[in-house]
């Protein structure tokens, strides 16, 4: 049952009073008052000087009120603005709640100073992240080269097998970090072409697999060093096509692979499924875990940049979380596609979902 009352609060909410409007109630109420004066003046025998004099200090005090009412909000939205430019994103224009063009344009500035003090905390974050991304194997390889310079050490295989893996970490960052300058700036272009679905898919779970057992330390750059999780695949059909960019195709999946076996539980599995999508050309692909899943309030935030997430819960041998850059990565490339990745319902664990429609965008 509809509470009484509430269609016509709704009518008096989407009244919108325009500065047009306002300053065409002032002129016809400048004039209904001269012309009101001046019926008293002659029905009253009153000099029209003094009602003339009249009429204009009236006028005048009533042009002040409105347009006091109107100039107020911009000068507040120039001092913001102002502050805006300092680099202070801080401050918030107060009309926002008014139902003209100048509440309008309040709440966009206000929504403008969100978006840039959104985009500075990122900024902080990247150098923060990287700084301390870049710290670590740079510090590992330092000593590994001062203890062979010093003499402490032999430049034996072992040594420099160590002094290796640190240096592929870094690798790994700064390709990293490439990826995310190329989504900022939009000068990657796809390279689309038809591939089979299965040998495809088992080349980049082999890869996963290979890789994990070769890393003998901990990945601060996101990469996963499990080797007890199992990887699962299951295309159907199995003579399964896709038209897509397999490169950009496989940052996506390595990256939803890494993350589901970092967040797997001991001697968990990670089941990775193709299926044909609703269109020609067009596919299906998800990435299943048996972890502690994404809580549904949680669940808009996972594919932002530096969101790392919580550690692989439930005993897992999860690392650090990353560069929390991996999904954002992601969700780029499937939008270069014209796609769409999200994480969908599932009764155990977390399941991301991407959809490819097959025919690219221009």
């Amino acid at each position: 049952m509809t509470r009484p009352g509430r269609p016509a609060a709704r009518r008096r909410r989407r009244i919108v009073i325009s500065i047009k409007t306002k300053l065409g109630a002032l002129v016809v109420g400048a004039v209904l008052l001269t012309s009101g004066l001046a019926l008293v003046a002659i029905r009253t025998s009153t000099e029209f000087r003094y009602i003339t004099i009249f009429a204009m200090i009236a006028t005048l005090l009533i042009t002040q009120f409105v347009a006091h009412g109107l100039t107020a909000p911009l000068d507040e939205m120039t001092t913001v603005a102002g502050s805006i430019s300092r680099g202070d994103f801080s401050r918030r224009v107060q009309g926002a709640d008014r139902r003209d063009e100048l509440g309008g344009l309040a709440r966009r500035i206000n929504r403008m100073a969100d978006d840039l003090e959104a985009e500075d905390q990122h900024r902080k974050e990247l150098v923060a992240n990287v700084s301390h991304e870049l710290r670590t194997p740079i510090a590992a390889l330092r000593a590994v080269l001062e203890n062979v310079v010093d003499g402490v050490s032999e430049a034996d295989p072992e040594t420099m097998r160590t002094a290796l893996k640190q240096t592929e970490r870094l690798g790994r960052l700064v390709e990293t970090l490439l990826d995310l300058s190329r989504l900022d700036n939009g000068v990657v272009t796809l390279r689309a072409r038809r591939f089979e679905v299965w040998p495809y898919l088992s080349g980049v779970l082999r890869e996963a697999n290979l890789a994990a057992s070769q890393r003998g330390l901990d990945s601060t750059s996101g990469l996963h060093n499990r080797t007890d999780v199992h990887l699962h695949l299951d295309v159907s059909p199995p003579e399964l096509t896709a038209h897509a960019d397999a490169e950009r195709l496989h940052q996506v999946m390595a990256n939803l692979i890494d993350n589901a076996v970092k967040h797997s539980p001991p001697h968990g599995r990670v089941t990775v499924r193709a299926r044909r999508g609703p269109y020609p050309d067009s596919l299906e692909l998800e990435v299943e875990d048996e972890g502690p899943g994404i809580p549904e309030q949680e669940r808009h935030k996972v594919f932002e940049r530096f969101n790392r997430g919580a550690a692989a819960g439930q005993g897992g041998k999860g690392s650090d979380g990353g560069t929390g850059l991996g999904l954002a990565i992601a969700r780029w490339a499937v939008d270069l596609h014209g796609g769409r990745i999200g994480v969908a319902e599932s009764s155990r664990g977390c399941r991301i979902r991407v959809t490819l429609p097959g025919s690219l965008p221009a």
